[in-house]
């Protein structure tokens, strides 16, 4: 593939992912509003408390597989090694399907441990017993998704997100209008359920199509000793990937726990302090991440391109892609932060009927340049077989918020975990320009 035809691929492709997500995220926004007027802004941050959980459980899955997954098929079949990228997909499959079922039954064995322990609150035990089903239907989704994103098919990837957010509204409506009329409580727990929906309709569908073998051959048979090979090719590059997800996720998990009961130490009751970081989570971060839909599509088109001009030996090319694609994202980060900043309060009140809704989403709009941008700059870091880098970056920005979450929470109260948030992403960014500045000159 030359050159322009790689950049035709990354435009096509971050075009149709782009467009994808911004139906899903359109969708999205209605079902968060239909959301906190049904549960109420209590019920979602129950809701959101649980996530920072099942992200990690995925994490430790097969999150870190899928994107080893595509850098190693993108690498294979600019060789013509397609039944290479076959044997990797399988193996992918085993070892997530593997993976996620252990963590089902460690997950339902401790789910009152986790929530009663770590959450702080006892009635998370029956959402995450719940939500334990959507592990393994998650990780064959996430295994296919990559597979063809590796080989530059995003038109499966989109549908079967689209598939995945529509199941998942539809099914919660459906339960809440069904449990309304016969006049039973509508918990929060519906919510959970259709996200489990969502995730086996996706996965579904994935799996018909790879079986159907339109675009790649069927999946083929594996030896052991093949297995064995693609098993620890893709673990080595998937380990730093799985930690710096994990190194995330308990990072949420950490601020899922702690800014309630920080909040709590700066003067709020516990009721409002929860009611607040759902309002921030549930409601302001989507809408302030709604435009990066655009950056995450060119992010994850980027990293399979990467790995094909490495494997060519073209810096040249490299070059020239990643400066259009940062300059691109730094530009509709500018964008979004002076638009957000106009009209962010409007928009928390016509939205959510929030005004702290509004507050929150203005104070997060100088994240936009520099959030955008460190997708881009990560996924090629990672696209040129860097993970254990990427790891050590995302690590310390961690380490920043953790620490905005101990110290500045009770002392300035939620917009001193802003400042913090801030932080971490410019730390980012500077890290990551100063690295990919210096391996392009080298």
């Amino acid at each position: 593939m030359s050159g322009m035809s790689r950049k035709h691929a990354i435009i096509r492709g971050a075009f149709i992912l782009t467009a994808t997500g911004f139906a899903t995220r359109l969708m999205g926004f209605f079902y968060r509003i239909f959301l906190s007027h049904t549960f109420g802004e209590e019920g979602v941050g129950l809701y959101q408390l649980i996530f920072p959980i099942y992200a990690l459980c995925f994490s430790l899955t097969c999150a870190g597989i899928e994107l080893a997954l595509s850098r190693c098929v993108a690498a294979r079949l600019v060789k013509g090694q397609k039944k290479e990228a076959r044997e990797l997909l399988r193996t992918s499959l085993m070892l997530t399907i593997a993976f996620s079922c252990i963590v089902v039954v460690f997950l339902q064995k401790y789910a009152y441990f986790l929530s009663d322990s770590f959450l702080k609150d006892e009635r998370c035990t029956e959402l995450l017993v719940l939500l334990s089903y959507a592990l393994p239907f998650a990780a064959v989704h996430s295994c296919i998704v990559g597979y063809y994103l590796g080989g530059k098919q995003t038109g499966i990837p989109a549908v079967s997100q689209l598939i995945e957010q529509a199941v998942r509204i539809l099914s919660v409506y459906i339960i809440c209008q069904i449990a309304m009329s016969q006049g039973s409580d509508v918990r929060i727990i519906i919510a959970v359920a259709g996200l489990i929906f969502g995730e086996i309709s996706s996965a579904l569908y994935c799996l018909y199509k790879i079986r159907d073998g339109s675009l790649f051959s069927p999946v083929p048979r594996i030896r052991p000793s093949v297995f064995l090979r693609h098993a620890r090719e893709l673990l080595f590059l998937s380990s730093p990937l799985t930690a710096n997800r994990v190194l995330l996720n308990i990072l949420q998990s950490v601020e899922a726990i702690s800014i309630p009961l920080r909040l709590q130490m700066y003067g709020m009751v516990r009721a409002d302090a929860l009611g607040t970081y759902g309002v921030m989570t549930g409601m302001a971060l989507p809408c302030v991440l709604f435009p990066s839909a655009i950056t995450n599509s060119v992010s994850t088109m980027l990293l399979p391109t990467v790995a094909e001009i490495q494997a060519l030996d073209n810096k040249k090319e490299m070059s020239q892609i990643i400066q259009k694609s940062v300059y691109c994202c730094i530009f509709l980060g500018s964008l979004c932060c002076v638009f957000l900043l106009s009209f962010g309060d409007w928009i928390g009140a016509f939205l959510f009927h929030s005004a702290l809704a509004g507050k929150f989403i203005t104070a997060m709009s100088w994240l936009c340049p520099f959030l955008y941008t460190n997708n881009t700059l990560i996924s090629f870091i990672n696209g040129i077989g860097k993970t254990y880098l990427s790891f050590i970056i995302s690590s310390l920005s961690l380490g920043i918020r953790i620490a905005s979450v101990l110290f500045f929470i009770p002392a300035y109260g939620i917009f001193g975990y802003l400042w913090g948030l801030l932080a971490s992403q410019i730390f980012i960014f500077l890290v990551c320009l100063a690295y990919v500045y210096r391996y392009l000159r080298a």
